[in-house]
């Protein structure tokens, strides 16, 4: 179910589509304005569609891969993303996601622990994200170069906070 269906985006908006998503793949999302994170797909929020815009995803213990991160294209304010045990992002991953426009801008803080399949290469494509101010690294077997990575963010992103537990 990870395949993207564009015309679910059309018809019902992106923040919606997106959420739809993540749930099914078992991840959580917050939207703005509200306190209580949606894990229940049956119990997402309906009325106006432009009203619940996806603020935070919490993709803790989640299936999400690859493919279903076109869904993620259209989102305009997301501040937060928590990648913790998904075991199916790899770099591919993150270097798409920081290449979407939108998320260059809204991301403020992201979080990526026990992700076994990403790399220093993954990680260094966060650079992109040029609002990004929190930067959580932890337990990510695959990224090997801390010094170069701390150095890209320095570089890159001077105001960020980076915080490694890397091994």
């Amino acid at each position: 179910m990870e395949q993207v269906d564009h015309e679910r985006i059309r018809d019902v908006g992106p923040d919606r589509a997106a959420s739809e998503w993540l749930l099914r793949c078992g991840a959580m999302v917050r939207y703005h304005g509200q306190e209580r994170w949606q894990k229940d797909y049956n119990h997402l929020p309906t009325g106006p569609l432009d009203k619940y815009k996806i603020q935070a995803i919490d993709a803790t213990d989640s299936c999400i891969m690859g493919i279903g991160f076109d869904h993620m294209e259209g989102l305009e304010y997301v501040e937060k993303i928590r990648l913790c045990k998904c075991h199916y992002i790899q770099d591919d991953c993150l270097q798409r996601l920081s290449q979407l426009e939108n998320l260059q801008k809204s991301i403020l803080e992201m979080e990526i622990i026990s992700c076994g399949n990403i790399t220093d290469k993954g990680i260094i494509a966060l650079c992109h994200l040029r609002n990004l101010k929190y930067l959580f690294l932890s337990d990510l077997p695959g990224v090997r170069e801390e010094e170069t990575i701390i150095q890209a963010f320095k570089t890159a992103l001077p105001f960020l906070e980076l915080k490694l537990h890397l091994k």
